[in-house]
């Protein structure tokens, strides 16, 4: 039997390539698989440089399309996680739980739940409200303020969510953010009209998501030697 409170270990990974962030995502996964009779649940929370990323639906970005966006200063990648398209950059709050469900709740439609009212509540104490739509992720109005996606595997999940506090909104005229016509995005700064960083973010965030998950959440280390 697991602990009635899961223990999570926060990571800060700071500013991180994608591609080596999907790295360490791999090798926390890796640690749930390998071990019988320890948990390895953890928080990765980080921020990358200019990346765009794509979900398992490939198929509706050609080469031309990838290249083009390399032309603006940014990275491309192919991932396994669920959605469509979307930026990742400097000022966005860029979180990947690796979790075993079996701790929480054996469902991923609970756990995408769980992150979005995570980020509804820290929106809460911001002052903003937020809700959820028939398109996941979370919203003010018709504008995307925390893009979700991510990848489940023998109930270890990977990928998460990014926020937007103060990104430059800009990279996201490039491209149709999660696929969704006809809606746009937003962030923390631009709905409070003052900046808000991602260091000021991450303390409420790791609050509303240990009171969403009901865990108790530790700080640890990353090597880079692992």
């Amino acid at each position: 039997m697991y602990p009635s409170k899961a223990a999570v270990e926060v990571i800060q990974l700071g500013r991180i390539s994608y591609g080596r962030a999907l790295q360490v995502q791999q090798l926390y996964v890796r640690r749930h698989l390998d071990s019988k009779d320890k948990l390895h649940n953890a928080l990765l929370l980080c921020e990358h440089p200019p990346v765009y990323t794509i979900g398992i639906r490939q198929a509706l970005y050609s080469f031309e399309e990838e290249q083009r966006l390399k032309l603006l200063g940014a990275e491309f990648f192919r991932s396994n996680r669920g959605g469509l398209i979307t930026f990742h950059g400097p000022g966005q709050l860029v979180c990947y739980p690796i979790l075993n469900l079996g701790c929480f709740k054996k469902s991923v439609r609970w756990y995408v739940c769980e992150l979005e009212r995570t980020v509804i509540d820290l929106c809460r104490k911001y002052g903003i409200k937020a809700s959820t739509s028939p398109n996941t992720g979370v919203w003010v109005g018709d504008n995307k303020i925390c893009a979700i996606g991510i990848h489940c595997g023998r109930y270890i999940t990977s990928h998460g969510l990014a926020l937007n506090c103060n990104t430059d909104m800009g990279w996201f005229e490039n491209i149709v953010p999660c696929g969704i016509v006809g809606k746009g995005v937003t962030s923390l700064s631009q709905e409070l009209g003052r900046d808000v960083s991602i260091e000021e973010s991450i303390p409420r965030l790791l609050e509303t998501f240990s009171d969403q998950f009901d865990c108790t959440l530790h700080h640890g280390e990353y090597s880079n030697n692992e």
